[in-house]
């Protein structure tokens, strides 16, 4: 909660002891002495709507909300209705703190994107190495990162091997392994060995500093829904305060009864007091957020709920959001060789000896072959050794064994070997762990992200609530991307993207849609932008980075995919409560209004089409709750 809304908070508390003071001492003391406490509750809880109304008509904006809540609190004073003038200003108060305080409650800014931002760079000059602020670095220059720090600056690697977690940017857990002449983005962390790189771009054009901006720049860009009240009492106002101008000024012309017009005319002004609106509309939205809540989907105010309402098309991240974002063991292939001598066992052989060649190893791949392979504690390798951007290489029982990628199956293999067909079959199906013994090739093992439970249960579930196209964007390759995407039921995807490629890729999605709204789903760091870009943002946020948290207007506190049909389903109920409120609020209004400009509408009949039909309003404002 805001230091303005706990101020708010207090200034209404105090207002109403003075306001309940002011009925007390009106009734059983006198009645001068309530009017001064009901003078002093007014102004203190009014303020803020006296001074708003003041600017906005210094401003030229006379008809707003503000003006129209004075306009009409100032009739019910004319008419000697302090009490209804006092509650009218305290109620629509207490409905503008609902509102401020489910917005002010999640939307904050987005510190931990702010991670991202290196600290340092650290420079190679004549006297030797200096840390100096990234901004102060030139293209050409040369920095050393040693291992545990933050990429500062985009460049080319010219001494060193190391490997870099890049999840920060491209949202993937695999690390990259690197050496000379490999481009490298700021905003990567590198993980082993220490590092010389040229700078290719200064820091303002990095790749971190552009993401920072994108954030900015994309919430700008999103148009928000404009508070409906602001929008009614933009034509509403005029025509009520001239209609009642009206009506007291011809009336009393055409019958020389001034009092009775003039009355006529505060009552037309106080049946037009848009408390109904002014409460019930912000608690609708406020019940839907409630309810919503209760099932673990966290809606960033009212004013998502329009737009959550009437998506149709939703764009997926892959990485941490349709799958868990860890490694497991996917296929086992085994070479003809493997099958002659070990026969039925060949794939678990495989796999162990996978498992005791990488048993050392902390990289995520690894662990992930070392759990599957279950391996006993009196089973071990020997001479394991590292082989920098390739992969291991280990003894097991007087036999040497290589575990890596395909570039170590070239130094370690003959040619008749790696034209194998089982050794050349996958080399674009992505990360794949292969296996070679004493010159022949053994197998490999394909590495996967696991897909969540539902997952592919919940894009069909999307389809049935009206969502018509689903989209997946993703950092990885092409083949894996489409492996994950086809086991889903999604049928369009984008590889290799770059969080500036998602941006222009929603973009493009958004300019070509004549009607609906668009959806994105992320967790990472690198899908702010992308998040404060689209329609509306939806953030995975069990295991999803606080940053795309903060940058979402729907989070999905449980991390089922299931919730994002849910969170719609739950958004179209609370609009159709607040059309609801709003026609029947309007309607009893019009209704009365008319009896009043003839005269069959007294001023208790101006409190019924107020207070009462606030009161039924609030009442089914209430059904929200139910999400």
């Amino acid at each position: 909660m805001t230091k303005k809304l706990k101020k708010k908070i207090i200034r209404i508390g105090i207002g109403f002891v003075l306001f309940v003071a002011g009925i007390l001492l009106s009734r059983f003391v006198n009645e001068w002495v309530g009017l001064g406490f009901y003078i002093a509750a007014y102004i203190t809880v009014g303020a803020d709507v006296l001074k708003n109304a003041a600017v906005n008509i210094a401003h030229g904006h006379v008809f707003d909300e503000n003006f129209l809540m004075i306009i009409a609190t100032l009739g019910a004073v004319a008419c000697k209705e302090y009490t209804e003038a006092v509650a009218v200003m305290l109620f629509y108060q207490v409905g503008e703190c609902f509102q401020s305080y489910a917005v002010n409650k999640s939307r904050k800014s987005i510190r931990a994107l702010m991670s991202i931002r290196p600290d340092f760079a650290r420079v190679v000059r004549d006297d030797g190495q200096h840390e100096v602020d990234p901004s102060e670095v030139r293209v050409g220059d040369v920095i050393v990162i040693r291992p545990g720090e933050r990429v500062p600056l985009d460049g080319i690697v010219t001494e060193g091997i190391s490997s870099l977690d890049t999840a920060a940017i491209t949202g993937e857990s695999l690390p990259k392994d690197i050496s000379v002449g490999t481009n490298i983005v700021s905003g990567c962390v590198n993980l082993s060995g220490v590092i010389t790189v040229s700078v290719t771009n200064e820091f303002a054009q990095s790749t971190v500093a552009k993401i920072l901006n994108l954030v900015e720049e994309a919430s700008s860009k999103k148009a928000k829904a404009e508070n409906f009240i602001t929008v009614f009492a933009r034509y509403y106002t005029p025509i009520v305060v001239c209609s009642a101008a009206l009506l007291a000024l011809v009336g009393s012309l055409v019958t020389h009864d001034y009092m009775t017009w003039i009355y006529r005319a505060m009552t037309f002004l106080l049946i037009s007091c848009p408390c109904a609106l002014v409460i019930s509309v912000p608690l609708s939205f406020f019940g839907g957020i409630g309810g919503a809540g209760k099932k673990g989907i966290l809606i960033k105010g009212g004013n998502y709920m329009e737009t959550l309402s009437e998506i149709d098309t939703v764009v997926f991240d892959k990485t941490g959001t349709i799958t868990k974002g860890n490694f497991a063991t996917g296929e086992i292939s085994v070479s003809q060789f493997l099958k002659d001598t070990k026969h039925e066992e060949a794939e678990s052989y495989l796999l162990k000896m996978a498992a005791l060649c990488e048993a050392s190893s902390n990289h995520p791949i690894a662990k992930s072959i070392v759990s599957a392979a279950n391996i006993s504690g009196d089973e071990s390798a020997f001479d394991i050794n590292e082989l920098a951007g390739k992969g291991v290489s280990a003894v097991i029982k007087g036999e040497k064994w290589y575990a890596g990628n395909y570039k170590l199956m070239a130094d370690v293999l003959p040619e008749e070997e790696l034209s194998l067909t089982s050794c050349h079959d996958c080399l674009e199906r992505g990360t794949v762990v292969y296996l070679a013994k004493d010159g022949k090739y053994m197998g490999h093992i394909h590495i996967v992200d696991e897909i969540k439970e539902g997952a592919a249960d919940a894009i069909k579930a999307l389809k049935a609530s009206g969502i018509f196209d689903t989209v997946m964007l993703t950092g990885d390759n092409e083949e894996s991307a489409k492996t994950v995407a086809s086991s889903v039921g999604i049928k369009r995807f984008l590889s290799n993207l770059t969080p500036l490629d998602k941006v222009t890729a929603i973009e493009k999605l958004m300019g070509n849609k004549e009607k609906g709204k668009i959806a994105f789903v992320g967790d990472g760091i690198n899908d702010a932008p992308v998040l404060t870009r689209a329609d509306i943002g939806i953030a995975m946020g069990a295991m999803g980075s606080d940053a795309a948290i903060e940058a979402a207007d729907v989070v999905i506190m449980t991390d089922e995919l299931s919730k994002i049909g849910e969170a719609k389903k739950i958004a179209k109920k609370t609009l159709r409560i607040v059309k609801e409120n709003i026609v029947f609020a309007l309607g009893v209004k019009a209704l009365v209004l008319i009896l009043a400009a003839v005269g069959f509408a007294s001023m208790w009949a101006a409190i019924f089409a107020d207070v009462g039909v606030a009161f039924l309003a609030i009442m089914n404002s209430m059904r929200a709750l139910k999400a």
